[in-house]
């Protein structure tokens, strides 16, 4: 019994020392498989679109997603839901102007990650540091951690305050009176990264 109880602990040890000592592996993120879709409300309804990574590395230990830095080109930024071109434009324009991303002075935002942490199964959540109009802040995002073909596939969806990467346009915290022309602080990204 004695014996076995060793066998077994020693084994216990054998594991937990190749988990904490695991070789790291560098994915790079491939652009052609990857995808982000944004949507922001508003009172009156909401706009969705889309915007492209510009490029990126995860790096990966024991399974885990241990760092990494995603970078998101800003002059990327397409609008979906309106099909007018005119109308489109305007959209885009305002868009890209210092009232929210001011694309001009800050062209990249940035996702870097710091760790991870499994939730359950393949259930992760990713923290890290979001960059957006220079300003940084903590983020943490539930994530779903997939291998196909040696290639490591992450979907999930963050939620991002806008107020706090100084975007206070038809803000009702910022300003009073705006009725139906207040545009919600929380907006969504959806993502789809692949990397290899």
């Amino acid at each position: 019994m004695k014996k076995i109880t060793g066998t077994i602990l020693a084994m216990s040890i054998s594991f937990l020392t190749m988990a904490t000592n695991g070789e790291k592996k560098v994915y790079k993120v491939d652009q052609k498989v990857s995808s982000v879709e944004w949507l922001a409300k508003k009172v009156t309804g909401s706009h969705d679109g889309t915007i492209t990574i510009e490029k990126g590395e995860i790096e990966e230990t024991d399974g885990m997603i241990t760092g990494g830095i995603i970078h998101i080109d800003m002059n990327g930024i397409v609008v979906t839901d309106i099909k007018d071109k005119s109308t489109n434009a305007k959209l885009l324009g305002h868009l890209m102007s210092d009232d929210f991303f001011g694309v001009k002075d800050f062209p990249s935002a940035s996702l870097k990650i710091n760790d991870s942490k499994q939730i359950e199964g393949n259930k992760h959540l990713i923290m890290g540091d979001l960059t957006i109009k220079g300003k940084t802040h903590p983020i943490e995002i539930p994530t779903t951690l997939l291998k196909e073909d040696g290639k490591l596939v992450a979907i999930g969806e963050a939620t991002v305050d806008r107020t706090k990467y100084d975007i206070k346009y038809g803000s009702g915290q910022f300003f009073e009176g705006l009725g139906d022309r207040m545009i919600y602080d929380e907006f969504t990204v959806k993502f789809k990264v692949g990397a290899k």
